[in-house]
């Protein structure tokens, strides 16, 4: 693991794989998310990802072992597309793939839309809400945030719990045993900040989504209200060279590291 100072927050990264031939790809993880709690469950291989290309993965500030923010507004994708392109600055990385799951997957739009000079395709891994069904999803945050400060984190665990499983996970343990995991492990301090900056977050305007050119994969699943399947189809929509699928089953998700890698290998 290394570190950075970007705008003001000391950032950790690894940087891996081999470099030249393919574009290097940097990655962002979801929001509570670190690289850490990725490797612990992660939906891609990455082992077999930095076999085949140079990846840069990072926590995101006030994730993981980065450093925190107080001010909400440092949380907003558009602000942490501007960390993820200085970090890739910083470390070498000069053109790339910009790609990430979740808060991951909108920081990478936004970095596409601040510095499109710089990034060379995108890969999408389930995009939030956006837009305008943003607004009810943003007052969920804001209520997380005032819970976890007001009685910690154990209420939300219990909250959580009653939410739906994403379709590829009906049937298996997984997603909510590393739910309540990286919730109980997490500092409220920090979970309450990321929650409220959250709530500042939105996608790029539909205007500027259309004006992103480059090869894009979009890689969604269904049953899951905070990344509905319609953010993806909306996102292709726009798009003029994005290409979706839909993980409805555990096999489907499985197979998204082979679909990474064909994206990769087409450049």
């Amino acid at each position: 693991m290394s570190r950075a100072k970007i705008r003001g927050v000391e950032l950790a990264y690894d940087l891996t794989g081999p470099a030249g031939g393919r574009p290097e790809l940097v990655w962002g993880h979801g929001l509570t998310s670190s690289r850490a709690e990725e490797d612990d469950g992660t939906i891609i291989d990455w082992p077999a990802v930095t076999r085949r290309t140079r990846v840069l993965r990072y926590d995101a500030r006030g994730h993981g072992e980065s450093g925190l923010t107080s001010e909400p507004v440092a949380y907003g994708w558009d602000r942490m597309a501007l960390d993820q392109l200085e970090l890739a600055a910083t470390t070498g990385v000069g053109v790339y793939v910009a790609a990430g799951a979740s808060l991951g997957a909108a920081t990478a739009l936004h970095a596409a839309v601040a510095a499109p000079e710089r990034i060379v395709g995108l890969v999408l891994v389930i995009p939030p809400t956006g837009w305008e069904t943003r607004a009810a999803q943003t007052d969920i945050y804001e209520q997380m945030a005032r819970l976890v400060e007001r009685a910690g984190v154990e209420p939300l665990i219990e909250a959580a719990a009653a939410l739906p499983t994403p379709d590829p996970f009906a049937g298996r343990s997984e997603w909510d045993e590393r739910r309540e995991r990286s919730m109980r492990a997490a500092d409220p301090t920090r979970l309450a900040a990321i929650f409220r900056g959250a709530a500042t977050a939105n996608l790029p305007p539909r205007d500027l989504v259309e004006a992103i050119t480059v090869p894009t994969l979009v890689l969604a699943w269904s049953g899951d209200p905070g990344h509905p399947v319609s953010s993806a189809e909306a996102l292709v929509e726009l798009m003029p060279h994005a290409q979706l699928s839909v993980a409805a089953t555990w096999d489907d998700l499985r197979g998204w590291t082979d679909r990474l890698l064909r994206f990769l290998d087409s450049f």
